[in-house]
């Protein structure tokens, strides 16, 4: 077994970047916070607490076990028994793979990187094929929602004219969901032989992705009513027995950044008028980080328009099969798996490229 011997006994976690006993202090303090009564006087303040909390036991407990099965095993190595070679050998590869998946985990250490995010879609350049791109987004990103057990909930749909989807907005709640996430914001680009064309020739479609952190729920927001204009309609429905009568749907314009945001799938207006605060509070929380911090590299990116020469991503389908990532060059041949929700290994390939490893 070359190497084990100089591995295991000089492991650290990445070199010291993982603060074990600053972490289990940290979640002492937050144990002590959570017994004060006074904790839930503010309730957006104390789920915040609680989060934190069961974010830092969990990652505690698993570190712990982790170096408990490093010492074991490094104890069965110290006996010298060759019958207990092959077992080792299956135990070592169980923790380096560990290992990579951690370290991994540790490119996600942004502010907002652990919790959720709200996703939205519009389609640019391209007409019919734009807005039937979009639509293969959603279907895309829904997919690997359903791969990772994450939870997506549509805030808000606009159909596109003949095909496809003009735009939508996606709340997605799951662990490390816009660490991931974050990685697809930009222009993604199509490139096949269009349905839509009579004369089935090649088009190029572009669709804009943005991605925001969902954290109205744990940072405290505050929105003067004055700043905002609220306006209540008839939901936008494709007919059939489930149009709405009633004036349902909601959308918001927060007059001092002009940000405005609508929501209308649910039936209720007061469901759609708190999903469209959410939004809100989400783009003006990002707006704050960009203003404070000059992160907007980092939080979402700089605006670009849905077409030329912005693209991220291109998804070819003719003359030939390929997705190729434009700031990492990764690529893979085989299309349909990204199209139905395969996008970890792009995902991991941009972390890895910002990070500089």
């Amino acid at each position: 077994m070359p190497g084990w011997k100089i591995w295991l006994p000089a492991w650290k976690p990445f070199g010291g970047g993982f603060d074990l006993p600053a972490k289990e202090q940290e979640a002492l303090e937050l144990e002590q916070a959570a017994a004060d009564p006074t904790l839930w006087d503010d309730p957006e303040q104390g789920r915040a607490t609680m989060q934190r909390l069961s974010d830092l036991q969990e990652e505690v407990a698993y570190w712990k076990d982790f170096t408990r099965q490093i010492s074991d095993t490094q104890e069965l190595l110290a006996l010298g028994d060759v019958a207990l070679l092959p077992d080792l050998e299956a135990e070592g590869e169980h923790l380096m793979a560990l290992l990579d998946q951690e370290e991994f985990r540790l490119l996600l250490g942004g502010p907002y990187d652990r919790g959720n995010a709200i996703l939205a879609i519009h389609s640019g350049a391209g007409g019919t094929d734009a807005q039937d791109w979009a639509a293969m987004l959603q279907r895309m990103f829904l997919r690997w929602c359903e791969q990772r057990s994450f939870k997506a909930e549509i805030l808000d749909s606009l159909d596109g004219e003949s095909a496809g989807i003009k735009t939508v907005t996606i709340s997605v709640s799951g662990k490390f969901a816009y660490g991931y996430l974050k990685s697809e914001r930009g222009v993604h680009r199509l490139v096949r032989l269009s349905p839509f064309d009579s004369a089935h020739r090649r088009h190029t479609s572009f669709v804009l992705v943005e991605v925001w952190p969902d954290i109205a729920d744990t940072v405290k927001v505050v929105i003067d009513p004055k700043d905002l204009e609220i306006d209540i309609y008839r939901a936008a429905s494709a007919g059939g027995q489930h149009v709405q009568k009633n004036e349902t749907a909601v959308r918001i314009h927060h007059i001092p950044t002009g940000i405005i945001v609508s929501c209308q799938n649910e039936r209720s207006q007061t469901q759609n008028r708190e999903n469209a605060l959410r939004v809100l509070k989400a783009r003006l929380i990002q707006l704050e980080e960009e203003k404070h911090q000059q992160e907007i590299a980092t939080l979402k990116g700089d605006h670009v328009d849905a077409g030329w020469g912005n693209q991220i991503r291109s998804y070819v389908q003719h003359p030939y099969q390929m997705v190729k990532d434009h700031r990492t060059d990764y690529e893979t041949g085989n299309v349909q798996a990204v199209l139905d929700g395969s996008l970890d290994q792009f995902m991991e390939a941009y972390l890895r490229h910002t990070m500089g490893r």
